[in-house]
């Protein structure tokens, strides 16, 4: 076990006026963990969100994790994550974005490094922010579809119980999370 600790920089989108929403699942997840880690979120002007930090174990690694609610609305919340990522870690590599995604299954997790938005207007616009360097991670977290209503409001509805459950200190979804990003600190550990 190391005794260096790791920078992670774990970002939720959301919407703030509309909490326990899909397309708000990114700040469910970041709640989830700072209650499962004790990490108590303050308000920074600088940063434009809430912000939070302990150093924590994930896996066998110890990590200064911080984490980051965005104030901004989604579309427009790339400033705020890049003034918390120059804040911060300051590096990409070390920074999680976790976000909604109707392209995904109920509940399902997908980890993707660098690439594009996939038609996410939040994460287009952080990396925009970002000088369109898309070099992070982001945590894809399904809301599956339902093709009979539309998408502006589809996520803007809220999530079933048993998916804030299941992303909820405790749930199996939070589980998920926390084995992905022990998995992203070691692969930073062997660079």
């Amino acid at each position: 076990m190391s005794s260096k600790f790791h920078q992670l920089l774990v970002v939720g989108l959301g919407n703030l006026p509309y909490p326990k929403t899909r397309h708000s699942v990114g700040h469910v997840i970041v709640d989830a963990l700072a209650a499962r880690f004790g990490i108590h979120m303050d308000t920074n002007r600088s940063m434009r969100g809430f912000v939070g930090h302990s150093n924590v174990l994930l896996s066998d690694s110890h990590v200064s994790l911080i984490l980051f609610k965005p104030k901004p609305l989604m579309n427009v919340t790339g400033p705020a994550v890049s003034s918390a990522l120059r804040s911060t870690v300051r590096s990409p590599g070390s920074l999680v974005v976790i976000h909604d995604s109707l392209g995904h299954k109920n509940k399902a997790l997908s980890v993707k490094f660098g690439g594009s938005a996939n038609g996410h207007n939040g994460v287009r616009s952080v990396i925009s922010a970002l000088g369109a360097n898309a070099d992070f991670y982001r945590f894809r977290i399904g809301i599956g579809r339902d093709r009979d209503v539309d998408p502006a409001e589809y996520v803007l509805s809220d999530l079933p119980l048993d998916d804030l459950v299941h992303w909820s200190n405790g749930g199996s979804g939070l589980e998920k999370v926390c084995d992905e990003l022990g998995k992203i600190v070691a692969a930073n550990e062997a660079m």
